[in-house]
C-alpha cells in the first residue's frame, strides 16, 4: 500500500481491535515491511493515538486509552448499531445524555452512506423505548434540527399549536433543549419577528434551507434559560414549582405527574418538591387538592392564585344561604 493516508487508516482500523498485534502480522496485512509499520506507528503517535509496544515473542502493538478521545474508525454494522443506540437514547430522554445523544447522532448520520441510513431508519421504526409519559419525538426530526443549530442554518417546518392549528414557520434555530418530558427548539421566528420556543413533538417536516445566519442576541443567558423563563409558543409557561407536603414522600410520588427523584423526603412525615414544571396551574391546583393532605405552595404565584380562586369557590358553595324557594318577593 503506497498510499500513506489509506495505509494509516487501515493500520488504525486493525489496532482498534482489542488485542496485541505483532509487527510482522501488521506488515503482512498491509503488504509492507516491518520498518514501514514502525514508521506508521510513529505517525499515529504524532497524531495523538496512544499506541504502546511490548517486546518479546508474545509482544506487539496495542492501542490503549489515552487522555483524550481520538477519532475512531467503525465498520458499517458498528455504525448502524451506534446510530440505533443513539436514536433510542434521544427518544427516551435519559436524564443527562439527551442533548449529547442528539448531537452525536446528527454527526454520525451526516456521514452515513444512504444505504446504511435507510437501515438505521428501519431499525428505529421497529424499536420502541419508554417515553416517561412525555410526548413522542421523532429522532429524525431531532437530528435534522440539531444539524441546523450547529450549522447556523435557517430551517422551515410545519408547526401545530395547542389548538391543533397548523402553520408554516421560518426560523433561525439557536438551541435544542430537553426540559422534563419535552424537547424544545429555540429560534428567532423570521415571519413573526420575535423569539419562539417550539415544542419539537409539534414540528413536522423540518427542511434546512442552506441559508446561513449570524445568531442574534438571545434575550436570556442561554436557550435553556429562555425555555424556562419565557412563555412557549403553545401557550403554557414553564415555571419553578416549590411546595411542601405534609405526607411521606412515597405516598406522594407519581401523583402529581412528577418524574423520578422530584419528590424529596424531608422526614418520615413530610416531603418537598423544588423543580421546573410546565403543567397547567389549574391542573396542578386540582391535583394538589385531590391529594387529601395538607400542603403549602411557596411558588409560583400563578398556582397560589389558582388555589385562592378554588378556595373562594368552595367557600361560596358551602356558605349558608337562603334557599331559593323561601326567598321573599318584593311588592310595590
Amino acid at each position: 500500500m503506497n498510499d500513506v493516508p489509506a495505509r494509516l487508516l487501515s493500520l488504525l482500523s486493525l489496532l482498534q481491535t482489542p488485542r496485541e498485534w505483532p509487527g510482522s502480522e501488521l506488515a503482512e496485512r498491509l503488504g509492507v515491511t516491518d520498518r514501514t509499520v514502525r514508521r506508521d506507528i510513529d505517525r499515529l503517535r504524532e497524531l495523538g493515538y496512544p499506541v504502546t509496544a511490548t517486546m518479546g515473542a508474545t509482544g506487539g502493538y496495542r492501542l490503549k486509552a489515552g487522555s483524550a478521545l481520538p477519532p475512531l474508525l467503525v465498520e458499517n454494522d458498528e455504525a448502524v448499531a451506534i446510530a440505533v443506540g443513539l436514536r433510542a437514547a434521544a427518544g427516551s430522554a435519559v436524564v443527562g445524555i439527551e442533548e449529547a445523544s442528539v448531537r452525536a447522532l446528527a454527526k454520525l448520520e451526516q456521514v452515513l452512506p444512504v444505504k446504511l441510513r435507510r437501515k438505521v431508519r428501519v431499525f428505529g421504526t421497529a424499536l420502541s423505548a419508554p417515553t416517561d409519559n412525555g410526548p413522542t419525538v421523532d429522532p429524525e426530526v431531532l437530528t435534522t434540527l440539531a444539524a441546523t443549530v450547529t450549522n447556523c442554518e435557517r430551517v422551515r417546518f410545519a408547526y401545530r399549536d395547542g389548538s391543533g392549528t397548523e402553520s408554516r414557520r421560518n426560523a433561525e434555530p439557536v438551541g435544542l433543549v430537553p426540559v422534563l418530558r419535552r424537547w424544545y427548539l429555540v429560534g428567532y421566528d423570521i415571519d413573526r419577528d420575535n423569539w419562539r420556543a417550539y415544542r419539537v413533538d409539534r414540528i413536522d417536516q423540518p427542511q434546512p434551507t442552506a441559508a446561513r445566519f449570524t445568531p442574534r442576541a438571545l434575550p436570556a443567558a442561554d436557550a435553556a434559560a429562555y425555555v424556562v423563563g419565557q412563555r412557549t409558543d403553545w401557550g403554557t409557561p414553564a415555571f419553578r414549582l416549590r411546595l411542601t407536603i405534609d405526607a411521606p414522600a412515597e405516598q406522594i410520588a407519581g401523583r402529581l405527574g412528577d418524574s423520578e427523584d422530584e419528590v424529596v423526603a424531608i422526614d418520615a412525615h413530610s416531603c418537598r418538591i423544588d423543580t421546573v414544571r410546565d403543567d397547567s396551574p389549574d391542573w396542578l391546583a386540582h391535583r394538589l387538592i385531590g391529594l387529601g393532605v395538607d400542603f403549602r405552595v411557596h411558588e409560583p404565584p400563578e398556582l397560589i392564585e389558582r388555589l385562592r380562586a378554588v378556595a373562594l369557590r368552595i367557600k361560596h358553595a358551602v356558605a349558608t344561604n337562603t334557599p331559593p324557594n323561601t326567598a321573599t318577593t318584593r311588592t310595590r
